[in-house]
């Protein structure tokens, strides 16, 4: 970090690959889609290294980061609504035949499929929420924040933390068919 303030770019670099993977899936779960992730995530990383000599140490590296990453997210959703919307679907290719892929494909097992089935429900769930709330459960279950570092990353005092990750954890749960009560860590299912 130190060798990074003070202009070591193979420093930045090392730093900025360290925690790519963690602010990339940050950015793909509050935009909601990868190119927009995408260019949240060049934003967030572009933000980082333009602003690393003004990083102060009172908060962890990691909070101080999903901030700037957050706050990158927020500015290309703003900018996401004032764009047109196009009916192009994301995922190119799905329900494509093996043949119109170039060739035969094996299929996946079936884990896999129910696994990578449960990402796409749960990232349309999140898609719907109010970004406000995605972004405060995104910080606590995939980040693994607590209410403090999160309050910090979002600007907002701990109590409206935890309203927000239980209004934001109960539309899930309603959105998911799951109306139990959400618990404080994620549940894994079956």
């Amino acid at each position: 970090m130190a060798a990074a303030q003070a202009g070591d770019r193979e420093a930045l670099e090392a730093l900025l690959r360290r925690h790519h993977d963690r602010l990339w899936a940050l950015c793909r779960r509050l935009t909601g889609n990868h190119a927009d992730a995408e260019d949240a995530l060049q934003d967030a990383l572009i933000a980082i290294a333009r602003g690393i000599r003004r990083y102060d140490g009172r908060a962890a590296f990691t909070t101080w980061s999903y901030r700037v990453a957050t706050n990158a997210c927020l500015d290309e959703l703003r900018r996401r609504r004032r764009r047109p919307v196009a009916d192009v679907p994301e995922t190119v290719g799905v329900g494509a035949s093996p043949e119109g892929m170039g060739g035969a494909v094996a299929a996946p097992p079936a884990t896999a499929v129910d696994g990578v089935a449960d990402r796409l429900d749960i990232d349309a769930a999140l898609a719907l929420l109010p970004h406000e709330f995605r972004a405060a459960v995104v910080l606590r279950d995939l980040c693994d924040l607590d209410y403090a570092e999160i309050g910090r990353v979002l600007g907002i005092p701990p109590g409206t933390v935890r309203s927000r990750i239980a209004r934001g954890r109960g539309q899930l749960a309603d959105l998911l068919g799951n109306p139990t009560d959400a618990p404080d860590r994620p549940s894994t299912r079956p």
